[in-house]
Order: structure tokens, then sequence, then C-alpha cells
């Protein structure tokens, strides 16, 4: 496999983790002002396009949209059942691993060529 197949993976692997943090680390702070978490999920969220960006450009190359949406989704939904369980404390449940299978089905039609 070569590097424009792989690399998209992997940036877009690396920018969910920092927009994870982005959107829901400040969950670990409720008492602490919106004024002042805004403006530090933005910065961290700063990070995250500097990697999509080029990992959907670089990706684009060979995916097509919906299969770089596709491997985007189920890169969020792991790097968050991650996140969720080791940073906020909460459990997976039996739905979420059902909700996660659906997703793999998902990349099943949106990878496989019906013509």
């Amino acid at each position: 496999m070569s590097w424009p197949y792989i690399a998209p993976i992997l940036l877009l692997l690396c920018s969910n983790v920092f927009m994870t943090f982005a959107w829901y680390g400040q969950l670990k702070f409720p008492g602490t002002a919106l004024y002042v978490v805004v403006p530090i999920s933005w910065g961290i969220a700063f990070f995250e396009y500097c990697l999509a960006v080029p990992a959907n450009r670089i990706g684009y190359t060979v995916y097509n949209a919906a299969q770089l949406k596709t491997i985007q989704e189920i890169i969020t939904v792991t790097v968050f059942a991650v996140f969720s369980v080791t940073y906020l404390g909460e459990a997976i449940r039996w739905n979420h691993l059902a909700a996660f299978g659906c997703l793999v089905l998902a990349a099943f039609f949106a990878f496989h060529n019906w013509t």
C-alpha cells in the first residue's frame, strides 16, 4: 500500500485526537467560563485543521469524497470511544458497539464497488 493510501488515515487519526480534545476536553472543567474554554478550544482545533486539510487533499487522490468521509467518521468514533473511557471515565455500552458496527457496514458499502 502506498503513501497516498496510508497518509490520510494517519493524518486523520492525529487530527481527530486534537478535535476530540478541542470539543470535549473542556467537559472535565465544568466550572471554567465559556469565554475561557472557547478560545482554548479554537486554538486546539487549529492544529486539527492543519492535519485534516492535508489528509483530505492527499486522500482525494486515491479515495472519493464518500470514502474519505467514511474513514473520518470511523476514526472519529474510535478516537472518541478511547477518549470517553480514558479521559472522561465513561463506559462503552452495547448500544455504542452496535452503532460502531453500523459504521463498519457503512464502510463496507462506501468501499464496495457495484458497477
